[in-house]
């Protein structure tokens, strides 16, 4: 049971949720029936968590949250869905953050890591990794899956089932209605490729010869007139002499839904 010194006296816990005695919860905040949170969790005033949700440890919750309510789906019929919280994400003010449907897997999951901004909304079903950036006001549609290390910018609106790679970036108000591989930046309304996310390569530790490989990959993709199929082929055959490679491989032969954007 969590230490009553560190519980706002305003604020209202279910009694069947379970925090672990050093969480932090402040003033008009609510939990609700079938939420665990585990170790050092700061929950500020005016936060709603709902169940069934699982929260992991260190994570910070911003005024006026709403997290794990009720998916936006019209098929949703109350079913027991869930929210998955990992560990040390922050989440800002007045962010919404839905639980699963039934008609996918059930639950929303958010990684470790995680910088999620003022006003984002994070849909039902969506699987989101580790060392993400949401910058303020990015909605994500049900469905949508985004690998780690990924920054998408401020107003960016990612159409439902859309799979984000990992490093990707994507400028201010950019609208996402395709795949985007791994590296990948794009912009725009609807949203193009305009190179490589080299900087955030370069603070991750690649290489040189890793990053020349990159945009190799880069350039069968989107300059050399190839189709798709045989774009991949050329990548495939980078990738072996290139480990970095093997993200974008695995991402165009396993990860592609909608198509890609080229």
């Amino acid at each position: 049971m969590p230490d009553q010194h560190l519980i706002h006296p305003t604020a209202i816990i279910d009694p069947s949720a379970e925090l672990a005695e050093d969480v932090v919860v402040g003033p008009y905040s609510v939990i609700g029936a079938g939420v665990k949170i585990d170790t050092g969790n700061t929950i500020a005033s005016h936060v709603v968590i709902n169940g069934p949700a699982e929260i992991g440890k260190d994570n910070q919750f911003y005024q006026f949250g709403s997290i794990g309510e009720a998916p936006q789906d019209k098929k949703y019929q109350g079913e027991d869905t869930a929210l998955e919280i990992g560990d040390r994400n922050v989440i800002r003010e007045f962010t919404t953050l839905n639980r699963g449907t039934v008609q996918d897997r059930g639950a929303t999951t958010l990684g470790d890591d995680n910088l999620i901004m003022a006003y984002v909304h994070i849909a039902h079903d969506c699987v989101l990794g580790n060392d993400i950036i949401l910058a303020n006001n990015v909605a994500l549609a049900g469905h949508v899956n985004i690998h780690n290390h990924a920054i998408l910018g401020g107003f960016s609106l990612v159409h439902q089932f859309c799979t984000i790679g990992s490093y990707c970036f994507t400028a201010m108000n950019s609208v996402i209605s395709k795949d985007i591989p791994p590296y990948v930046m794009v912009s725009g309304h609807m949203a193009k490729p305009h190179g490589l996310n080299i900087e955030g390569l370069k603070r991750h530790g690649y290489s040189l010869s890793a990053i020349k490989a990159i945009r190799q990959a880069y350039k069968a993709l989107y300059r050399s007139g190839l189709t798709l199929d045989d774009a991949i082929t050329e990548i495939n055959e980078l990738a072996t002499d290139c480990q970095e490679l093997m993200l974008m491989t695995e991402f165009l032969n396993n990860y592609v839904n909608r198509g890609i954007i080229r």
